[in-house]
C-alpha cells in the first residue's frame, strides 16, 4: 500500500471504457456546460437586471442559480479535461478543493431549499406579516446561512479527512467525493470524528426536510381554503417543490449507490448515477422557474421579442 501523503496524486476511474468516444462526449459534454451557465446566469442576470425582481423570492432564486454555477464549475472543467488527457489524474489539493465544492454545493442547495420553503410559508400563510418577518436584514440573515452553514461543515469535514493516512490513491469515481476519500483511510486510521461529523450533518439536513415538509403540510391546509392561494401555491411552490423533489431523488440515488451499490453494473451506468446530481438539477432548476414565475417568463418573453423586433428592423 501507498501513503498518499507521499504520492500527492489521486486516480480517478470511469473515463477508460470511453476512449473510443472521447471527441463526442467532450463535445456534448461542453455543450451542456454552456447550456448549464447560459440558463443560470440568464435567470440571475434578469433578476439583478430588474428592480421589480428585488424581492425575497427572486433573490433567493438568484441565490440557487448561483449554487448551481458553483457545483458544476467544481465538476465540468476538470472532467472535459480529463476527456483529452491520456491519464485521468488528480493532485490531492485539487482532489480536497473540489470534493469540498461539490460537497458544499449539495448541503447549500438543501439550505436554499429551505429557506425558500420558509418564504413560501410566509408569504402564503402568513400574508399580513410577510413584510415585517422577511425584512432586508432578515433575508440578509437566512442567505448568508444557507450558503455560511454548508461552507463551514464542509470545510470541518474536508480538514478531518486531510488528517487521514491513505492506503490507497484510486477513486471509483469521476470526481472526488469526501466519503470516497475516507474509504482510502488505512485499517488502522481513526474514522471516529469523520463519522461523527457525517452523522451530524445528516440529522442537519434530515431536519431541513422535515422543516420543509412542515411548511408544506402548513401550505397545502391553508391552501385548501383560498382560490387565491391555490393560485399562489401553484405560481411559487410548484417549481420549489419540483426542486426539491429532483434533488431529493438524485442524491438519495447516488448516496444509495455509494453506500451500497454494486460494482458490477456497466461503467457507463455507473457514470450516470454518479454525476446526475451535477447534471440533472443545474438544469432543470432555471428552466422551471423561469417558465413558471410570470415575472421572470414575461421578462424573457419581452427581451425575446425585443431581439426579433431589432433583427427584422435590421434586415428591412
Amino acid at each position: 500500500m501507498t501513503n498518499v501523503s507521499v504520492v500527492r496524486i489521486f486516480t480517478l476511474s470511469g473515463i477508460d471504457e470511453t476512449l473510443n468516444y472521447r471527441i463526442s462526449i467532450f463535445s456534448l459534454t461542453l455543450l451542456y456546460y454552456c447550456v448549464v451557465l447560459f440558463l443560470n446566469i440568464s435567470v440571475i442576470m434578469i433578476i439583478i437586471l430588474d428592480e421589480n425582481m428585488h424581492e425575497p423570492m427572486y433573490i433567493l432564486l438568484c441565490s440557487f442559480c448561483m449554487n448551481g454555477l458553483q457545483g458544476t464549475t467544481g465538476f465540468y472543467p476538470k472532467f472535459l479535461l480529463d476527456l483529452l488527457s491520456s491519464s485521468q489524474e488528480i493532485s490531492y489539493e485539487g482532489c480536497f478543493i473540489q470534493a469540498f465544492i461539490i460537497h458544499s454545493f449539495l448541503c447549500c442547495d438543501l439550505s436554499i431549499l429551505a429557506v425558500m420553503a420558509y418564504d413560501r410559508y410566509l408569504a402564503i400563510c402568513r400574508p399580513l406579516h410577510y413584510h415585517s418577518f422577511m425584512t432586508k436584514w432578515r433575508l440578509s440573515l437566512l442567505v448568508c446561512f444557507s450558503w455560511m452553514t454548508p461552507f463551514c461543515i464542509s470545510s470541518i469535514n474536508i480538514v478531518l479527512t486531510s488528517r487521514l493516512k491513505l492506503c490507497s490513491t484510486y477513486i471509483h469515481r469521476l470526481f472526488c467525493v469526501n466519503w470516497m476519500i475516507v474509504k482510502l483511510a488505512c485499517p488502522e486510521a481513526d474514522t471516529f470524528s469523520n463519522n461523527v461529523v457525517t452523522y451530524t450533518i445528516i440529522f442537519m439536513y434530515v431536519s431541513h426536510g422535515l422543516f420543509i415538509f412542515w411548511t408544506y403540510m402548513h401550505l397545502i391546509r391553508t391552501c385548501v381554503r383560498s382560490k387565491d392561494d391555490r393560485v399562489k401555491f401553484m405560481q411559487t411552490c410548484v417549481p420549489h417543490f419540483t426542486s426539491l423533489v429532483t434533488f431529493l431523488v438524485v442524491v438519495l440515488f447516488d448516496l444509495m449507490h455509494m453506500r451500497f451499490g454494486s460494482t458490477d453494473l456497466p461503467q457507463s451506468f455507473q457514470n450516470f448515477i454518479h454525476i446526475e446530481l451535477l447534471l440533472i438539477p443545474p438544469v432543470i432548476n432555471p428552466l422551471i422557474y423561469g417558465f413558471k414565475l410570470t415575472k421572470i417568463r414575461n421578462r424573457i418573453l419581452d427581451l425575446v421579442y425585443t431581439e426579433n423586433y431589432f433583427s427584422i428592423k435590421f434586415n428591412l
